[in-house]
């Protein structure tokens, strides 16, 4: 029987989280790691969203690698094939294709406590031991479809717009689009001019800002390759701008009256007819759900061939689709725009921590971390764009970047406790973060806007976006502060450094709280240094 193969770090996912922990680890001086993809190539939700006018709705020079600037993006807003290539030629350039395996989706991940070990299971079959486990999954990698009654029994084509069925011709079909959220904003005027019918099914009316997108120059490329600090310029500058934003959205949000204002005169230069300017006007304040640009949308709903029903989908009869409202229409395809698993992330089913309990139980009353990383029990276990790292109003690079701080001191920190050891967030280290982040939250448009939103859990908590700056995320993730975490070793029974005690079943892993110097370790369940830093 071969030895299982054992590695330091396994980062799981090549998306922009997992690619960006790669390099990373490469730069860091760790070359003992793994990539695991469930697909076929390297691209996360680039690769998995592949339909008509997909793009992102942040800068592209504000949407990559600020270590991997890529002078040639060839427009302002870049389209879904530019963005995967980008992903494509990091993993070139970076050299990390020696260490991705691809089409090895990961079954299981379980903590060996006797080893301090992840024993990661694939559906392929095989099976690695690593150290430390880096979760890059993504909150957009799992499509959620809602259970609509008769659904089974359509006879024609139904597909999620994360995985869009290329095959399928909608010239002259009749089609349903389900959603009204960033990709079907993008999906209806790529369609509206093939389909015969399109039937939009509208639960909450979006705010739409015009979307400022424009071809970048010749010239302009051939100055940020020529001089790459203008291209560094144009990122800060996008950078800035977004800062300057937080405010109103997490502290007041009245101050968004005027941003209102122009997504409506945005609304009314495409959209005449009084009555349809009705549906599309949302009656919460703008920020409460993701703000979405576009200038081709709200022109594709006027169009003669375009119905827009302000009802949810709740019944499909044969080849006839039912609004909640009682509408009905016969269409030939169902596409469902309706988001993603975010705030139940599917991978936390598939996470066995150190009492034998998976992370998705763990997080049954909602997500939780410390700092947007690891979780209580979980030891050598960390999640890139976990619990309150998302925003709402600029790009996750910067966000995952900072994450890719923490990561690497995380590793450094083991380095320094020297052995075999593992890190395990401590109880009260992460309830005082979240307790703080909660309470900030309170504020925020996103609590305090008048909708429901992706940004909040089945108890109406808000377990996604980050209530606060970049700025300041960054200088939260700069460092690991050993004083929030427990120390795991192996070992027999021996006294260990800083912890007072003797260990009380030899052979059993055992913990010890390691201090800063000059430091006394804050009392079980403080809040300590937590709150008070991310109060500031």
């Amino acid at each position: 029987m071969s030895q299982q193969e054992h590695v330091r770090v396994a980062v799981i996912g090549t998306g922009f989280g997992g690619l960006g922990a790669a390099v990373r680890l490469r730069r860091e001086g760790i070359t003992d790691f793994v990539v695991l993809e469930r697909a076929g190539s390297v691209g996360g939700t680039w690769r998995d969203n592949s339909y008509p006018g997909c793009a992102c709705d942040v800068p592209s020079h504000l949407y990559s690698f600020s270590f991997a600037p890529n002078p040639d993006w060839p427009r302002t807003f870049s389209g879904q094939r530019h963005i995967r290539a980008y992903l494509e030629r990091v993993a070139d350039t970076f050299g990390l294709r020696p260490h991705i395996r691809l089409n090895h989706e990961v079954r299981l991940m379980s903590w060996d406590r006797e080893n301090l070990s992840w024993v990661i299971e694939s559906a392929n079959g095989t099976t690695l031991r690593a150290d430390v486990v880096i979760s890059a999954t993504g909150p957009l990698s799992d499509p959620k479809t809602p259970d609509i009654p008769g659904l089974g029994s359509f006879p024609g084509k139904v597909f999620h717009s994360a995985r869009w069925d290329h095959d399928y011709d909608l010239t002259g079909k009749r089609v349903a689009m389900v959603g009204t959220g960033a990709s079907a904003i993008q999906i209806v005027p790529a369609i509206q001019p093939k389909a015969a019918r399109l039937t939009l099914f509208q639960r909450t009316p979006p705010w739409v800002m015009p979307r400022m997108d424009r071809t970048i120059s010749k010239a302009e490329r051939a100055l940020h390759r020529a001089i790459p600090a203008t291209g560094t310029a144009r990122r800060g500058l996008l950078w800035g701008i977004r800062e300057l934003q937080v405010s109103a959205f997490t502290k007041h949000p009245d101050q968004l009256g005027l941003v209102e204002a122009i997504a409506k005169s945005n609304m009314a230069r495409s959209v005449k007819d009084p009555a349809l300017r009705a549906k599309l006007t949302p009656d919460y304040r703008i920020g409460c759900k993701r703000i979405l640009l576009s200038s081709t949308y709200y022109p594709a709903l006027a169009r003669p061939n375009v119905d827009v029903v302000a009802s949810g989908l709740s019944e499909v009869r044969g080849s006839t689709v039912v609004a909640a409202d009682g509408s009905e229409a016969e269409v030939d395809a169902i596409i469902f725009g309706t988001g993603f698993h975010v705030t139940d992330m599917p991978i936390a089913e598939r996470v066995v921590g150190a009492e034998g309990v998976t992370l998705a139980e763990t997080w049954k009353d909602g997500m939780n971390s410390l700092r947007g990383a690891t979780a209580s029990g979980f030891p050598n276990w960390m999640t890139i764009i976990g619990p309150n790292t998302g925003l709402g109003n600029s790009s996750m690079i910067l966000m995952i970047e900072s994450q890719l701080n923490y990561m690497a001191d995380y590793l450094r920190q083991l380095n320094v406790i020297g052995g075999r050891a593992a890190l395990d967030a401590r109880p009260g280290s992460v309830t005082a973060w979240n307790d703080t982040v909660q309470r900030r939250m309170k504020r925020t448009v996103w609590n305090t806007g008048g909708c429901t939103s992706w940004y909040l859990d089945a108890e109406g908590r808000n377990t996604t976006v980050w209530p606060g700056t970049t700025g300041e995320f960054r200088r939260q993730t700069r460092t690991v502060d050993l004083r929030e975490y427990d120390v795991i070793r192996a070992g027999g029974a021996q006294r260990l450094a800083g912890s007072g005690r003797v260990p009380e079943q030899p052979g059993r892993a055992e913990r010890e709280t390691v201090t800063a110097a000059g430091t006394a370790p804050p009392a079980a369940g403080s809040a300590g240094t937590v709150a008070e830093e991310v109060s500031r």
